[in-house]
Order: structure tokens, then C-alpha cells, then sequence
């Protein structure tokens, strides 16, 4: 028996993966919302599942495909995230209950973190949603604070690289961080949709547990042994050269700017990227890990 009939924007991304199957095991009816031309036409079938390709820039495209929905669920890529209000709009003019935005990630809320420019468009993102609640009675938000994702930047070798027993130890490495597992954010979502009157209109904070980059290295060591190849670095370093990288005439490297500011917003004292003293892990239903749970993670990318 479906429970709620559900859109998903970002599908086919790292995160719009583990939620789109999370959703589905639950047996939510699920409506993913493809670019035209878009690749989401290779997601496997499902009984529940139904795939519409639509114009992310016009709200009169989305209005029609939302109707319906009760939860409108946004996993678009990071250099995405500043055209969410179309998708805003689509959701109040169908009458969605719910809309969750592409937050995940640091803590938005922290006023370093305002600062940086990989911020702003979830701020931006934030007040017109604010704008959207107060003007529309049965339209609310809840944006998802997770940290890193421990899984996915492991394998990519974004926190420390256990494939290659390397890695960038900022500001010294023993700087503790908030970081979540693909498999938790997809089941506070979940816990979301379940719980929509307490998780209304505000950033929940959660994760899978808190480490240092250090720790995390020490794990693989105990693993298999070998020894690793680091480098130090300060973070002020990378925050002036992601914005030299956004100030080139001719246009910088804008997705290696903003994985630089998003180092910055992790691992620099200051900036919020330990969750620990605000987590609402148990209002979504997300468990922590252990220790020895972190060392399986880590061990299973080496």
C-alpha cells in the first residue's frame, strides 16, 4: 500500500540515488522529475515509480506534474541549487505540502559559514521559502544539514583517500567534523515525510557520527597496515584561492571553488562543522555510528 505520493528532483545524482531507492523500499509512490534530455530515462523500472521530463525553469511546466504530490524532494547538484525557486513556485501552485530543498552539507545557519559564496544560494533558497510559508498557509520547508558525506567523499578521496593512502590533512587533521552516511540523509528524509509537523520550516541537523581526518586514517592503518602519504594544509589558504579561482576573467573553475569553500566551512574552527551539541537524529529516525562501524566504512574503500 503506497503511503504518500512523492517528487523527486536529482535523481540519478549520488544522493537522488540512495533516496529515490529509499522511497521506493518504503512503498511511496514517486514521481522523478527529469531535465529534458536528461538521463533519468536509465533508472530501472518500478511499479511505483514514474519518470516526466520537464522544463526546471518554468514553473507552468512543473505545476501540472506536481499536482497531487504531497512532498517535493530536491537532490540537485551543488551548482544547481541557486535555481530552485521554479521548483518552489511549481510546489505552491499545485498545493504541495512539503518541499525539501537541496541543503545538505554544512551549516547554513552559522554566520562564517553566510559568508561563503557556496552558501548563498542556500540561504537565498531559505528566505524565499520563508517568504512562500508565510504567504501560503499549507506550504511548508525542511532543509537537511549533514556535514559531509562520509561514504561518498571517501570514495572519492574528499575527506582522506584510503584507496590511495593519501590524503590533505587541514589545519592539522584533528579538527572534528559532522559527517553522514548517503544511506542516513535518504532515511531522515524519510523520517521527514513521517514527522511533518515537528520537522516544519527549519534546518534539522544530523549525522552519522563525528571524526577528525586523522582518525579516519588511523582506521585504515589498523586495517591493512600500510602507512600514508599527507600533506599539510590551512584552510584561509583555500578560501583565498577559491575566490582568486572565482574572480578570473575569463571564469575559473566554479566546481573546485566551491569544494574549496565547502573545506573551509568543515574543517575550520568556527564555522559550525561539528553538529554534535544540535543534532536531531532521533526526531528522523538516524542512528549513530560506532567506532568500529567508522573503521568498516573506511575499510571498505581501501
Amino acid at each position: 500500500m503506497s503511503l504518500s505520493k512523492i517528487a523527486l528532483a536529482g535523481a540519478t545524482g549520488n544522493l537522488g540515488v540512495c533516496v529515490l531507492k529509499a522511497l521506493l523500499d518504503r512503498d511511496h509512490v514517486v514521481t522523478v522529475l527529469s531535465r529534458i534530455g536528461g538521463n533519468s530515462s536509465k533508472l530501472a523500472k518500478h511499479p511505483n515509480l514514474t519518470i516526466v521530463e520537464v522544463d526546471f525553469d518554468s514553473t507552468q511546466s512543473l505545476v501540472s506534474v506536481l499536482q497531487g504530490v504531497e512532498v517535493l524532494i530536491s537532490c540537485l547538484a551543488t551548482l544547481a541549487i541557486g535555481s530552485q525557486n521554479p521548483l518552489i513556485d511549481g510546489a505552491v501552485a499545485a498545493g504541495v505540502k512539503r518541499f525539501i530543498p537541496a541543503e545538505f552539507g554544512m551549516d547554513s545557519q552559522n554566520p562564517l559559514c553566510l559568508k561563503l559564496p557556496v552558501c548563498a544560494p542556500k540561504v537565498a533558497t531559505q528566505e524565499y521559502l520563508q517568504e512562500k510559508v508565510k504567504s501560503t498557509q499549507a506550504f511548508s520547508y525542511t532543509g537537511i544539514a549533514n556535514g559531509l558525506f562520509l561514504d561518498w567523499g571517501l570514495k572519492m578521496g574528499f575527506i582522506v583517500n584510503p584507496a590511495t593512502h593519501t590524503a590533505v590533512l587541514y589545519n592539522g587533521g584533528d579538527i572534528p567534523f559532522s559527517t553522514t552516511n548517503l544511506d542516513d540523509v535518504a532515511r531522515a528524509i524519510l523520517g521527514i515525510i513521517k514527522n511533518q509537523d515537528s520537522t516544519a520550516n527549519r534546518i534539522l541537523y544530523i549525522h552519522s557520527a563525528v571524526t577528525t581526518q586523522n582518525k579516519l586514517i588511523q582506521h585504515a592503518k589498523d586495517t591493512d597496515g600500510q602507512e600514508w602519504k599527507t600533506n599539510l594544509m590551512d584552510t584561509e589558504m583555500i578560501r583565498q584561492e577559491s575566490y582568486a579561482e572565482l574572480e578570473k576573467v575569463k571564469g575559473g573553475n566554479i566546481q573546485m571553488a566551491m569544494d574549496g569553500f565547502c573545506v573551509c566551512a568543515m574543517w575550520t574552527p568556527g564555522y559550525g562543522g561539528d553538529f554534535s551539541n544540535h543534532l536531531d537524529n532521533e526526531l528522523v529516525g538516524v542512528g549513530y555510528l560506532s567506532e568500529d562501524e567508522v573503521k568498516a566504512v573506511v575499510a571498505s574503500f581501501l
